[in-house]
């Protein structure tokens, strides 16, 4: 049985170094991944790398203007250890409920308290826990439960998630909030409200059903705070453990202040009681957090239909059994039907096939793979199958490039919230500040209800109500607009980063271009005097003979002939037979030639010294030059490659305003070249392999603050690493999940959208915040001078939050 070769010219040259993994001398100085038994170096480098790309990066960056490596390092690094130093087994989880940095810190506290737990990084801002474990200690299976609870549920990161249906959230905060709310305030208009403006009371609250009216509020208003006013709770709680305030803790105090004050006013008798305070506090934050995620929630659904990738059987070679990637050992033989992808590194035993390595390597174009060449775990064979020996670890570069995303995840900082970090100090001095009062009107004899009622009225004038509602409207707002444009926001912090980016970082391969093998052109012979031929002939003649084949090249000149339909109608082709370099077949008598120039050369076709010329204007283009030919001679030229977007001169142009963009891609020679003279674009890295890109994204932040936009699994460990990820629609899940805002509807143009959306919403917040300090500046010494009670403080804290409210709606 014949085997079909790859089309293009020559393998790109980082594969080769960067396969040759059994070998391995060491590790890259840039990117730490096995070198092969001859590195790659140069005498006026310091190191060893894998490939020639990588050795590239660290020439250009290895020092940015002078600055000091020890305080880059300090600036990309997290203050607690290097966990990549600790020994033990790495377990990455994905933890709900964290939404601030004082999740992180209580979440690392909680696991390292834990025997057999050696190390722990969590980020709030990509809900992944990195723990470092002793395996001897502790199973795999029971490391979820040590971090679940108090409102945290924790899984594998492999795991799909199971969101709470859009319903079941609904009915809580109505039932639970909105019900038992309007209950209480309907008690308090019927009751309470008409004493405190002077009116006979329709219940004496010295009787029996003063009490029951009383008991009856005080029971509606505890399942407002104690249910839904859970999460609020919990914040307060975890920010105590934590040793960092936030908001949460505040508008507890407000909260549970007024219901303790209130509860104990019953006991005494007093009518002057401020459970509606209770609910208004509890139900407006919790209103606000619930819109937020409403929106979130409805531009995440615009995902659905992004690419799996994620391989977990195998086939195995001898009687095909299909098994779990876990029972496959090393040295095993492993069948790769064409259209599969290879379970795990390994090296070709038998077969010969084009092995699309674009998800893992961004790599454009397939490369050939023969007896005894290495093959990636996670690429795609994609013409004729193949049988691979699993390599010694029995590991995939996929799984690999996994892990590092996970890893990079966990030790990224989660960037606080602009509230959150003035909470660290608002929080503190409203307390303390309430307290002291508090004192000092017990000191100077007044008496202990009025002392705790003004302390209690400070504390819920400044209970940051529109603090809290400040930040998630303008999020909210900020996603609905991004949304509208073709662009789900998956992590807010980008709102606060994406304003001040200094550097935009573009992937090559699907980003730059359409990411898929195309027909550029068309090309054929005229002027030596022999019967022309018209492009439309040669290009269906290529295409009757390449529907029969499976080659991504072929399929691309297919696809430029013949829709599906009509592809099932071209069995006038006989005689198929592949080659090294090509196929052919009998078209309309004649035998028809398609591939490499070599090809016709070896079968005795002429090729006019024109096609010549415009074969050597193709390859030096990036592109791939299909010959065609029949009858003794060559006809022409079919052009194939991975056409640039129609609009990304336009995008970089617009990028580049006050911004350095850097294009990043796995490619050599031609096809990365076309991007180095182009108005806006800065620097072209090329020949860098997907474990470098991170690194490179790494180094790069030490010029200034980075932008990634990628679309490849290749490419996600550095959305992660970067200060902000941009990925494409089109791209893979594992791209999609590390990046912090997706493109859906692939328009490049939206990168600029996002720049744009973000500073609008991260300058509305700024508004809201500035708008609700300017209330407590003036509330607060009206508190203190007893001219408010707790009532009218509530009603200004709402007034504060409906401007913030109207602010937030208005469109960006």
């Amino acid at each position: 049985m014949s085997r079909p070769q790859s089309r293009s010219d020559a393998e790109p040259a980082s594969s080769a170094p960067a396969d040759a993994r059994e070998d391995a001398a060491g590790e890259c100085t840039l990117c730490s991944f096995p070198t092969p038994a001859d590195p790659v170096t140069d005498d006026d480098i310091d190191g060893t790398f894998c490939c020639q790309g990588c050795l590239e990066v660290h020439r250009t960056l290895e020092t940015v203007d002078d600055t000091d490596a020890d305080a880059v390092r300090d600036r990309l690094d997290d203050d607690g250890p290097d966990l990549d130093d600790v020994d033990g087994e790495d377990a990455f989880l994905a933890v709900d409920g964290m939404h601030c940095a004082t999740c992180e810190a209580f979440l690392e506290t909680r696991a390292t308290a834990t025997d057999g737990v050696v190390g722990a990084e969590a980020s709030y801002a990509t809900d992944t826990l990195r723990l470092v474990y002793d395996p001897e200690s502790l199973e795999a299976e029971s490391l979820p439960d040590l971090v679940s609870g108090y409102g945290y549920e924790a899984r594998d990161r492999g795991e799909g998630r199971s969101d709470e249906p859009r319903e079941a959230a609904l009915v809580k905060f109505l039932i639970g909030g909105g019900m038992f709310g309007m209950m209480v305030m309907i008690w308090y208009a019927l009751f309470l409200y008409p004493t405190y403006f002077g009116y006979e009371p329709l219940a004496d609250f010295g009787s029996y059903d003063g009490y029951y009216i009383a008991a009856n509020i005080w029971l509606m208003t505890s399942f407002v705070l104690f249910y839904t006013g859970y999460p609020i709770l919990r914040g307060a709680y975890v920010s105590l453990r934590a040793g960092m305030p936030n908001m949460d803790l505040l508008i507890s105090l407000a909260a549970a202040g007024s219901y303790g004050y209130s509860t104990l006013a019953i006991v005494l008798g007093r009518t002057d009681l401020y459970f509606d305070v209770t609910v208004a506090i509890i139900l407006v934050v919790t209103a606000g957090t619930y819109y937020e995620g409403v929106i979130k929630r409805r531009a995440a659904g615009l995902l659905s239909e992004l690419t799996e990738s994620q391989v977990d059987e195998a086939r195995r070679a001898d009687g095909g059994e299909i098994v779990p990637l876990s029972e496959v050992g090393p040295g095993e033989h492993l069948l790769v039907q064409p259209g599969e992808r290879v379970p795990l590194d390994g090296t070709v035993v038998d077969g010969q096939a084009a092995v699309d390595e674009s998800l893992v390597t961004g790599e454009s174009l397939p490369v050939e793979k023969r007896l005894d060449d290495p093959v990636r775990g996670g690429t795609v064979v994609t013409d004729a199958p193949l049988i691979v020996e699993v390599g010694d670890d029995a590991e995939s570069t996929h799984d690999r490039l996994v892990s590092l995303l996970w890893s990079i995840q966990s030790a990224r900082p989660g960037v606080q919230r602009l509230a959150d970090k003035l909470a660290t100090i608002f929080v503190p001095l409203v307390v303390t500040l309430a307290v002291a009062v508090t004192g000092i009107l017990l000191a100077t004899g007044s008496s202990p209800a009025t002392a705790f009622l003004v302390g209690l009225t400070v504390i819920i004038v400044s209970c940051p109500c529109a603090l809290g509602l400040a930040t998630p409207l303008a999020i909210a707002s900020g996603v609905q607009t991004a949304a509208r444009r073709g662009v789900v926001v998956a992590a807010e912090t980008i709102f606060e980063d994406a304003p001040d980016i200094d550097i935009v970082v573009l992937d090559k391969t699907g980003t730059l271009t359409e990411g898929r093998m195309s027909v550029e052109g068309v090309h054929v012979v005229t002027g030596d005097g022999s019967t022309d031929t018209d492009a439309a002939t040669l290009l269906a003649r290529a295409g009757a003979v390449e529907a029969l084949s499976e080659h991504p090249i072929g399929q691309a000149i297919t696809e430029a002939v013949f829709d599906d339909r009509d592809r099932e109608d071209t069995a006038d082709v006989d005689g198929f037979e592949r080659y090294s370099r090509g196929v052919s077949g009998i078209v309309d008598g004649q035998r028809v030639f398609v591939g490499h120039p070599d090809l016709l050369r070896d079968h005795e076709l002429s090729i006019p010294s024109s096609l010549e010329d415009r074969i050597d204007r193709v390859r030096a283009s990036g592109d791939v030059p299909v010959v065609v030919g029949w009858d003794g001679r060559a006809h022409g030229v079919v052009v194939v490659g991975d056409s640039p977007r129609e609009d990304w001169e336009d995008a970089v142009e617009t990028l580049a305003e006050g911004r350095e963009v850097v294009v990043l891609t796995g490619d050599e020679g031609a096809s990365a070249d076309r991007f180095r003279a182009v108005d806006g674009v800065d620097e072209v890295f090329a020949g860098v392999p997907p474990e470098a890109k991170a690194e490179t994204v790494r180094r790069l932040r030490a010029r200034g603050t980075v932008a990634m936009v990628g679309d490849g699994s290749n490419d996600a460990p550095a959305l992660a690493a970067a200060d902000v990820g941009i990925a494409m629609g089109s791209g893979t899940q594992l791209a999609t999940d590390a990046a912090d805002a997706v493109i859906v509807g692939d328009d490049l143009g939206a990168v600029a959208d996002i720049f744009d959306i973000a500073s609008g919403t991260y300058w509305r917040i700024r508004q809201n915040l500035g708008w609700a300090f300017l209330y407590n500046a003036l509330a607060i010494p009206l508190a203190i001078a007893g001219l408010l009670n707790p009532l009218l403080a509530a009603l200004a804290m709402a007034a504060s939050s409906l401007l913030v409210v109207l602010n937030s709606s208005r469109s960006l």
